[in-house]
């Protein structure tokens, strides 16, 4: 993918996000860290590659998270772009997504609702 195709989806991240966290912003290319700021508690890892790298992607953001952070990688297939957010992947680790759906009522346990 071209390097200015990740930019511009990565500053269109950020704005998509901005509906729930006004602060959120792209970072620049090449700092390390979250891809986006200004949403605390979420390592933000921002993927436009062709070669699907997964494993490499969630070890990357999991790399920037402190252990209280959620990672989330967003991959943005080929042919997807900022019109589309429905049709992005957010990736994040099995464990995390479960406790998130837990701590939101969705596990089914009587402690949850």
């Amino acid at each position: 993918m071209s390097r200015d195709r990740g930019q511009r989806l990565q500053r269109s991240l950020a704005s998509y996000l901005r509906t729930w966290w006004p602060s959120a912003e792209s970072t620049p290319n090449g700092r390390p860290g979250s891809d986006v700021l200004g949403t605390p508690g979420i390592v933000w890892e921002c993927k436009t590659a062709r070669e699907f790298r997964l494993l490499e992607w969630v070890h990357q953001a999991r790399r920037h998270a402190w252990a209280d952070q959620v990672p989330v990688t967003i991959y943005w297939p080929q042919n997807v772009g900022e019109g589309s957010p429905e049709a992005v992947m957010a990736i994040l680790p099995l464990p995390v997504l479960v406790g998130l759906l837990a701590a939101a009522g969705y596990s089914g346990q009587q402690e949850d609702r």
